[in-house]
């Protein structure tokens, strides 16, 4: 079965051990915040972060905002308790980081599972060594939680002795492979973090370069980059009117017993009507999740 839409156009990190940033994270236009237990926190701060952030979710106010918390791997000594308290915190779901094989998604899920973890909490895999990308087939079709997979493009950069390049050719087979990985299983897949803030323009090609290539959207680290990706990661508005020029197409062509479609010029297959309607779905996912601020200039509705 076909999965929901959801818009993954922008999901921002946001440190677990910063009451402030947790406070702040419920008025940003994220499309999906990962409060991170893992990176962002230091050791002697990891249970004191679990805590904030695990109140943070169960108190709300993140509205349709996607609410994924990044734990600590189960090797490390939080990383059982992050997974357990996350399973009854009302998160979204969790996301592993530096995943290597499908051993470990499913021991996870059945931590979650025997934590009373509601069946919606999706699992979220860090694909960011060598090994992880190798293995990524295995590991995106590990489990029925599974809702995607996350590129860690800064430590993989890192294991493959590879430089940071504007065009960023070294990391191309990996993204590739993982975004083969994610769409053969159907789940999302989500393009690493831009760390150079000052970089404004490199962070909005590779935005337009990711989302060219297929990705959902982009990880984060500042608030200035998510305005960027959402457009990048959205249908622009000639997009969803060209959709909705071949949907209707399509169905008064079917409802006339013609077999041809010509849309714009271009003779239209089925394989344009399924992408139609997938671009539809996400233009009016997009203005579901913050109609005051999106649907003026997608203009999606149902042809």
């Amino acid at each position: 079965m076909p999965r929901p839409v959801k818009p993954r156009r922008s999901m921002l990190y946001m440190p677990g051990s910063n009451a402030r940033a947790l406070e702040k994270a419920r008025s940003l236009p994220a499309d999906s915040l990962i409060l991170d237990l893992e990176d962002a926190v230091a050791p002697d701060a990891k249970e004191q972060a679990r805590a904030m952030v695990c109140e943070a979710v169960r108190a709300g106010g993140y509205g349709k905002r996607e609410v994924v918390i990044r734990v600590n791997g189960l090797a490390t000594p939080w990383g059982q308790q992050d997974i357990v308290a996350a399973a009854r915190s009302g998160a979204d779901g969790i996301l592993l980081p530096k995943v290597e094989g499908p051993g470990i998604v499913r021991q996870v899920q059945s931590i979650l599972e025997v934590n009373g973890a509601p069946d919606s909490m999706a699992v979220w895999c860090m694909v960011e060594t060598p090994l992880g990308v190798l293995h990524a087939e295995r590991i995106a079709g590990a489990g029925t939680r599974l809702a995607g997979l996350v590129m860690g493009t800064s430590d993989l950069a890192k294991d493959l002795h590879a430089n940071h390049t504007p065009d960023r050719v070294p990391m191309i087979t990996s993204l590739g492979l993982c975004l083969l990985a994610a769409r053969a299983f159907g789940i999302a897949v989500v393009d690493g973090v831009h760390l150079d803030l000052a970089d404004t323009e490199g962070f909005v090609r590779l935005c337009r370069q990711g989302a060219d290539m297929g990705f959902d959207g982009k990880t984060l680290i500042h608030p200035n980059q998510i305005g960027p990706a959402n457009e990048a990661f959205a249908p622009s508005s000639d997009s969803v009117e060209a959709a909705r020029r071949i949907i209707t197409a399509h169905r008064e062509a079917e409802a006339e017993g013609k077999g041809v479609i010509v849309v714009d010029g271009r003779l239209v297959e089925n394989l344009h009507v399924e992408n139609a309607r997938r671009v539809i779905s996400l233009a009016n996912a997009i203005a579901a999740l913050a109609p005051d601020l999106e649907v003026s200039r997608l203009g999606a509705r149902s042809p």
